[in-house]
């Protein structure tokens, strides 16, 4: 009898949680459902499109950060976006000399807070069309719209395109980004 009223317990959970999730307004990337609920790692990790940055934070030792309480806005490079960089740039932030580096190169694509579209898009408008923001690095990123797409600029006059805005997390949102961004 106990055994049969835990087993009711355990299932009536699993539909709850299964029913949670299934009400939960999803953004796909890279072929797989970004969860509201989930932070910004537990949701990246399952991004076919972001296994370079996901190989990054890790080797970055920013999972920890990352999943923390944040709220952080997270530009996300896409793998092809890693592919436009030099030959062997990655390869070479990879090393665990290049730890520093490479954690300089991440935490300059993450803002504290949680700018979604609409939040971006006032900083935009009280800046006259353009917003400058302050990353987790320390360094600047300058957004502005391009048409109906939203725009970025690093400090060495890199461009890059949100291709996936509004991608919410439990510790703040994604935006999926075609360019590695790039610091002084």
């Amino acid at each position: 009898m106990k055994k049969l009223a835990l087993f009711a317990m355990f299932a009536i959970a699993t539909i709850i949680t299964s029913n949670a999730q299934a009400q939960e307004k999803t953004v796909m990337v890279g072929g797989a459902a970004m969860y509201p609920s989930k932070n910004i790692i537990e949701n990246a990790v399952n991004s076919k499109d972001h296994t370079t940055l996901v190989a990054a934070v890790k080797a970055a030792g920013l999972v920890e950060t990352l999943q923390g309480a944040g709220p952080f806005t997270v530009f996300a490079p896409t793998n092809k976006a890693f592919e436009k960089l030099p030959k062997g740039t990655v390869e070479t932030l990879l090393k665990p000399e290049n730890k520093a580096m490479l954690q300089g190169v991440l935490t300059y694509h993450v803002v504290a807070g949680n700018l979604d579209s609409k939040a971006l898009a006032e900083k935009i408008r009280e800046g006259n069309g353009k917003a400058e923001l302050t990353t987790v690095q320390g360094g600047k990123l300058w957004a502005w719209m391009q048409g109906n797409k939203l725009v970025l600029k690093d400090e060495k006059g890199g461009m890059a395109t949100v291709t996936i805005k509004d991608v919410h997390q439990s510790n703040g949102v994604i935006h999926v980004i075609d360019h590695v961004l790039m610091h002084k």
